[in-house]
């Protein structure tokens, strides 16, 4: 019953894990709010949801940070509040760094990491105004751990976690909860929508992702992480939650082993 009447605002919405928790949410007796770049993707999720009524779809590009505060208020008149920000969009990465160029390096992070944080700052006045909010970050298990491959894609990922920790402590004398998820390898477009060094899509499914977990299990974890107002929460295999516990207490064993580990 914890998102019964409630409104959220999910970003990412319109495939993978964003599909998902629409789906899942929409059978919850709650409001709505779906965002990503393409309306007709969105528009395509919001009639396979249950209510179809009580959600709005609002397109936003996280990359244009400049224009997220016309499209918070937006969202906030939809239906008069919000109560929790689900940020799930962003962008993957599939090059090494030699032959990543710096404007695609500047592109992840300001999608993955400066776009998330022009959204959460333009609505967090409203969630101090209510004394009252909840931002949920979908950043990744590489927000832990740097791995081959993901150079920039990572450290977009360390970002989030360091300027939501921040939030988190300066937020908590005003009721405002974040949630941080790390998911590992999930079954979902990710992987072909990854910019290769020149910031052309990769255009194929990785291995690992493709065995990965699918995107209902793993939108069904991060609302059960939600609800519980959990602060941090690993939703991944083994294999990757055995990467971030080496990395803590075992560092060097860590950077022997990440050398071999297959990630694509």
């Amino acid at each position: 019953m914890y998102f019964t009447n409630k409104v959220l605002w999910i970003t990412g919405a319109s495939s993978g894990i964003g599909k998902a928790l629409a789906i899942a949410l929409s059978q919850q007796n709650c409001k709505l709010i779906l965002s990503s770049r393409s309306k007709e993707a969105l528009e395509r999720v919001k009639m396979e949801c249950e209510n179809p009524k009580n959600i709005v779809v609002i397109p936003l590009d996280l990359e244009n940070y400049i224009s997220l505060k016309q499209k918070t208020a937006e969202a906030i008149l939809s239906f008069g509040k919000i109560d929790i920000l689900i940020n799930n969009g962003g962008v993957s990465q599939r090059s090494l760094v030699e032959n990543t160029q710096i404007e695609v390096d500047k592109r992840i992070m300001d999608i993955n990491y400066l776009g998330t944080v022009a959204l959460s700052k333009a609505i967090l006045p409203h969630f101090i105004e209510n004394k009252s909010g909840q931002f949920a970050v979908t950043t990744s298990i590489v927000g832990k751990i740097g791995t081959p491959l993901r150079s920039s894609y990572a450290a977009s990922k360390h970002a989030l976690h360091g300027f939501f920790d921040s939030l988190r402590a300066e937020s908590y004398k005003n009721n405002i909860a974040v949630t941080l998820i790390c998911p590992g390898f999930i079954n979902t477009n990710i992987s072909k929508n990854a910019l290769t060094g020149n910031g052309i899509p990769q255009g194929r499914m990785d291995t690992a992702t493709g065995s990965g977990m699918s995107p209902e299990r793993c939108a069904k974890r991060m609302l059960k992480a939600i609800k519980s107002k959990k602060e941090e929460v690993y939703i991944a295999g083994v294999k990757e939650k055995f990467g971030v516990y080496v990395k803590r207490f075992f560092p060097k064993l860590f950077s022997i082993l990440i050398r071999k580990m297959r990630v694509t």
